[in-house]
């Protein structure tokens, strides 16, 4: 039977590790609560279809808000084409001013111009909402394909080829530019490594269905930044 300086000594003990990792939680959450920036950890499994912009965003929050920094509004990186009277929208001028970090507090950004020039995401750096390293290229599955519909500099494609799986309404005919999360293509060239504009969605559904965007190595992934 243990004696009451065994149970006393237990007890500390109990108390102090618990108070260990409470402590180490802290940070933690705190660290989380100032995410701005991060690659989705699932898409919305429609393919190109996202419920336009809106289901987008609403993606976007969604996991945010699951993953503990839901106090920010969070906007999916996507460009629309000009269309039914509509005009285009930029990527690049729906994400906010800046500056980004990812969950562990690494700097995507500082602002706009860096994102779209000489920035830090990386595959080490392109985090999920939860704080893990996407899969790229050499991975299995190969998830590096991010959906963008936008040019190099964060700017909409003009009327015509479509390039955004028809303004994220369509899982079946059109197609979507793609950016890669580890900024790794084959063969490497600056398109192919690029980050928002490697290449369009292709695929025998027509480029916009779940399994084109899959063949590719995605899975209908957004990139998502905290506007405000």
């Amino acid at each position: 039977m243990p004696t009451l300086p065994k149970i006393i000594s237990r007890a500390c003990f109990g108390l102090a590790a618990t108070s260990v990792v409470l402590m180490a939680a802290q940070p933690t959450r705190a660290q989380t609560a100032n995410t701005s920036f991060f690659v989705t950890s699932v898409g919305i499994g429609n393919g190109g279809n996202l419920g336009g912009l809106a289901g987008a965003d609403n993606h976007c929050q969604t996991l945010a808000q699951a993953a503990g920094a839901g106090g920010k509004t969070w906007r999916a990186y996507l460009s629309t084409q000009e269309a039914d009277g509509k005009p285009a929208v930029n990527a690049r001028d729906r994400i906010g001013k800046g500056p980004w970090q990812n969950s562990k507090g690494a700097a995507i950004a500082k602002d706009v111009a860096e994102l779209h020039g000489n920035n830090n995401l990386t595959k080490q750096t392109a985090l999920t909402e939860k704080g893990d390293v996407n899969n790229g290229i050499g991975d299995t599955p190969n998830r590096h394909d991010v959906l963008t519909g936008s040019q190099a500099d964060g700017t909409a494609f003009p009327a015509g080829d479509d390039r955004t799986c028809k303004n994220w309404t369509s899982s079946t005919q059109g197609s979507a530019m793609l950016g890669h999360a580890d900024r790794v293509g084959i063969p490497p060239s600056p398109t192919s490594n690029s980050w928002n504009a490697a290449h369009p969605s292709r695929g025998p559904d027509g480029g916009c269905s779940q399994k084109d965007l899959i063949s590719t190595g995605g899975a209908g992934l957004l990139y998502c930044f905290a506007a405000n």
